[in-house]
């Protein structure tokens, strides 16, 4: 292997945990409508956030060592950037597998967290070996008959095709940008940096048509005036679009890449 296999891996992991756990943040919306501790889920869901965050910190520069050695070495690097791209994908479906075991214990996290009123006492008391047990215990399996009878057409689905799109420019926002670096090597750091304005732009689209949209659903059904069926056809449809939008991100990398590197060019 001509990248060095550490950094290439390391990549991997980070790009799958960051997935993984920004799947299972659809999920909370669940928990929110169920139980009705809004301020509680959201607390906690802020640190499980945080963890995807931190992550994703680490992953430009890795990224940016690999773009480096391949430009020193004269190498395109696109089968490696595609593969992490997948490993997006990965984490995505392993995440989407993990909701309902996630649901189980983040709802028994949110009751423990009432009683102890401290996220970082929560954690402590989690890493003892009885939680540990517990969570293994509390693993459940998907099944079919968990989307059985769910009204799909009640959500809109202009926010689904929104939220595939989005999430295939945030998936690809950073690597693209890096990768541009390829096509432009005299301008790579100016190339590089553009991504943190890629996904700033992702996330605003996200916070503009996107969350408005479903929180409304989600803030409807706590009222009463929709089925909590409705709020779980949401997040289905959401993560679903999600993985979706992972596989899109293949399709728009090198065109995104060559886009960044004719501004720098």
């Amino acid at each position: 292997m001509i990248i060095q296999t550490e950094l290439f891996w390391g990549l991997i992991i980070l790009t799958i945990i960051i997935h993984f756990i920004d799947t299972l943040s659809y999920s909370v919306r669940l928990n929110s409508v169920k139980s009705g501790n809004f301020a509680l889920s959201l607390s906690l869901f802020n640190m499980i956030a945080l963890t995807s965050r931190t992550a994703n910190t680490f992953q430009g520069p890795l990224i940016g060592k690999l773009i480096d050695s391949s430009i020193n070495m004269s190498y395109d690097p696109i089968t490696y950037i595609r593969q992490v791209v997948f490993a997006s994908t990965i984490g995505t479906a392993v995440g989407i597998l993990f909701i309902p075991t996630f649901l189980r214990i983040f709802s028994k996290a949110v009751s423990k967290l009432e009683v102890s009123g401290s996220v970082p006492g929560l954690v402590v008391q989690s890493l003892s070996m009885g939680n540990i047990k517990g969570i293994a215990k509390n693993v459940m399996r998907p099944k079919r008959g968990m989307l059985r009878g769910l009204r799909f057409k009640n959500i809109p689905k202009r926010i689904l095709l929104l939220n595939a799109l989005i999430t295939g420019v945030y998936t690809i926002g950073v690597l693209a940008a890096y990768y541009s670096a390829i096509y432009v090597p005299e301008n790579r750091l100016a190339a590089s940096a553009s991504s943190g304005m890629i996904n700033g732009i992702a996330s605003i689209l996200l916070t503009l048509f996107i969350d408005p949209r479903a929180a409304l659903i989600t803030d409807e059904a706590y009222r009463g005036k929709r089925e909590y069926g409705d709020v779980k056809a949401l997040v289905i449809m959401l993560i679903g679009t999600k993985l979706i939008g992972t596989l899109l991100g293949q399709l728009l990398l090198v065109p995104g890449a060559k886009l960044i590197a004719f501004f720098y060019g």
